[in-house]
């Protein structure tokens, strides 16, 4: 039996985290208790939720701790299984998280004919189905509205905004760098696209929202949403996806625009996908069907190897990932 690879939380990050909070370790391959199944992970998620799991900061889930494994979702292969369910050479999306080889229940077949199996991290996984729920339940765009998106070419921006466009709605993405808003606007097809790196997103603001924004799909909190709460419309929505400005702050961003919240009656509320995990069938059924017909693209960033996924998580944080961020295992 080969020996496991996995990488643990070593300590908790003060500010940025570094490669100095992880740790490779190897261990013997686990052996299989009734019902389970073992599992050689093929690709593991990287997403910017896993900083704050890094922290022990009160959360909507509990902080990894020193020395376990770091959290994140797998595809992956089934290699010997004590379940009636799956046989060896099924593939299945799990929450093994980084690490070579990994014993589960709570796995989910998925389909490589269906679509390349990283997709089911990405733009048919839990990326997409945020994106689908977030927009469609919280956002609630109107055909004719306008709907901003920050990180618009990251892996859930991205497909808010096409899901945007299919809904007939006017959609701004806004993004770090001239390359990612010239694929924002050329390949995923967004109406503008707006580099914050320049400097002028209040007055940019102005010029690709001329009649407001009636949807903000938040990915960064921060001073983004501070400066989108000026152009918010009357009865308007954000959704609160992510704070990917702030998770590595010592000190959180104090919003200085909040009143436009009780003066335009806006609804802002947070986003996490899990409260509609009995509907992943719906949000799978439907992004898989854009996808099909080409009204989906999608892009990915790949790091090769386990032990590079600290560096891929470091520089995921930093925006400087394009598209969906993956660790190639296998």
């Amino acid at each position: 039996m080969p020996t496991n690879r996995r990488i643990v939380l070593a300590s908790r990050p003060e500010g940025a985290a570094s490669t100095s909070n992880f740790r490779l370790e190897e261990e013997q391959v686990p052996t299989l208790q009734p019902g389970q199944v073992l599992v050689r992970n093929l690709w593991l998620s990287l997403d910017p939720y896993m900083r704050g799991r890094m922290s022990d900061a009160k959360s909507y889930v509990k902080a990894v701790e020193i020395g376990e494994v770091m959290v994140g979702q797998t595809v992956g292969e089934v290699v010997e299984s004590r379940s009636p369910q799956f046989a060896k050479g099924d593939h299945v999306l799990t929450q093994l998280g980084w690490q070579l080889f990994g014993a589960t229940k709570e796995l989910v077949k998925v389909d490589p004919d269906r679509a390349p199996l990283s997709y089911y991290l990405g733009v048919l996984g839990m990326p997409g189905m945020t994106a689908y729920f977030g927009l469609k339940e919280i956002g609630q765009p109107k055909p004719g509205e306008t709907v901003v998106v920050s990180a618009a070419s990251g892996a859930v921006g991205s497909v808010v905004g096409q899901l945007a466009r299919i809904a007939g709605c006017r959609v701004v993405g806004i993004a770090g760098g001239p390359a990612k808003c010239d694929y924002v606007k050329r390949e995923l097809g967004f109406d503008a696209c707006i580099d914050y790196k320049a400097g002028n997103l209040d007055r940019d603001l102005k010029e690709s929202c001329p009649k407001g924004v009636d949807v903000y799909f938040d990915n960064v909190g921060g001073a983004t949403l501070d400066t989108l709460l000026r152009h918010m419309n009357l009865f308007s929505r954000v959704v609160v996806c992510g704070l990917i400005s702030e998770y590595n702050a010592t000190e959180p961003y104090g919003l200085k625009n909040f009143r436009a919240v009780l003066v335009n009656r806006i609804r802002l509320q947070g986003m996490i996908v899990f409260d509609w995990k009995d509907r992943y069938g719906e949000a799978l059924k439907a992004l898989a069907g854009h996808l099909a017909e080409g009204k989906l693209k999608y892009r990915e960033s790949v790091v090769e190897g386990l032990e590079n996924a600290p560096q891929g998580l470091i520089a995921l944080l930093k925006g400087q990932n394009f598209g969906k961020q993956l660790v190639k295992l296998a």
